[in-house]
């Protein structure tokens, strides 16, 4: 199936190399666009040969050339999806509201008070590293590649032979890596992305994945906490006077309990799906969408420990699930961007 250039260029007819390269003087490749032959989707990728220079210089950017890469360290990866910063904002309301019924209505009034420290101390950790968990993924690169890389001096820098053929997005006008997909929400090409998550206004790939998954961690182990405080809360009140069992009223105190029985209930369902989801994708090398589409891989798997190495970092440590690692303050500094709905500060 032939495929025309999505480019500026002329769209009159034009001389073709075996593979679907441009030839040497066509309008195409003087225009930095590209022409392909394009398998159909479901062979995509298993009849593509992805030149190895595209891994190694994927970062290159024309419209952002002149920039230091000292610069662009400094920058912070955000949204600006409606849905999803409504999601972000409900998930932070609502950990903080377990950890208000739990401190304030449960630990707080409790007699004992080394099971008020103790429990305390532990539900506070386990928000604390969870919302982290939950910044770092929202406001971490998912891996994005550079919009409008595919360039004439890009092409050029490639050194592409005849038969090569290479892929351009025309959503974001970018060369894809081997298993980068669009994201219509992110408005780019992500590499390994596995999905789009709004409940962390974000997409899920090759460099905010282990993030992702402390963070379901987290959650799931925190709403066990507070679905097992409840029933204890519950017996010590039946047992004794509803009056002394808490500060609140009664009927208010029942419902607070209820809410979070139901808050954590949903909570622990969902991420712990989606960290056994998660786990087994790592362990197999292989993405959601990958899953979902049957793609045949064209990469060679990393399996079980070796996968998990390659996206928690090196051997099996606690720092495998500290969500501060390689964290370090960034200058604020507005950088609007034309094009797209992220901006980096």
């Amino acid at each position: 199936m032939m495929r025309p250039c999505l480019g500026r260029c002329s769209r009159r007819r034009r001389r073709r190399w075996p593979g679907g390269a441009v030839a040497p003087g066509d309008p195409a490749r003087a225009s930095g666009c590209i022409g392909e032959i394009m398998p159909s989707s479901g062979h995509r990728l298993r009849d593509v040969e992805h030149h190895p220079l595209l891994i190694e210089n994927d970062n290159y950017d024309s419209s952002s050339s002149s920039s230091s890469e000292a610069d662009a360290a400094d920058r912070v990866w955000f949204i600006h999806d409606g849905c999803g910063m409504i999601c972000a904002v409900m998930t932070w309301l609502l950990v903080v509201y377990a950890d208000f019924v739990v401190t304030f209505v449960m630990l707080l009034p409790s007699k004992d008070f080394w099971y008020s420290v103790v429990n305390g101390v532990i539900f506070n950790c386990l928000a604390v590293l969870a919302l982290s968990s939950h910044l770092r993924t929202m406001l971490t690169d998912p891996g994005a590649v550079p919009r409008g890389n595919a360039t004439k001096e890009y092409m050029e820098s490639l050194q592409l032979k005849p038969g090569e053929v290479i892929y351009k997005c025309p959503k974001c006008c970018c060369i894809k890596p081997e298993r980068a997909h669009h994201c219509s929400i992110c408005k780019r090409c992500i590499r390994k992305m596995d999905h789009h998550c709004p409940w962390v206004n974000n997409c899920v790939g090759e460099k905010n994945q282990r993030f992702f998954v402390l963070f379901t961690m987290y959650i799931a182990l925190s709403s066990v906490h507070a679905l097992i405080l409840c029933g204890l809360q519950f017996i010590s009140c039946v047992r004794g006077q509803w009056t002394e069992c808490s500060d609140f009223s009664p009927p208010i105190t029942v419902i607070l309990l209820i809410f979070l029985c139901l808050e954590g209930l949903l909570f622990f369902t969902f991420t712990a799906v989606m960290f056994g989801t998660q786990i087994h994708s790592i362990c197999n090398d292989e993405t959601e969408i990958e899953r979902l589409k049957s793609e045949e891989p064209t990469w060679e798997r990393r399996l079980r420990w070796e996968g998990m190495k390659s996206v928690f970092g090196g051997p099996p440590s606690l720092l495998w699930i500290n969500p501060f690692v390689g964290f370090r303050f960034r200058r604020l500094q507005m950088r609007p961007r034309k094009g797209g709905p992220e901006f980096s500060v």
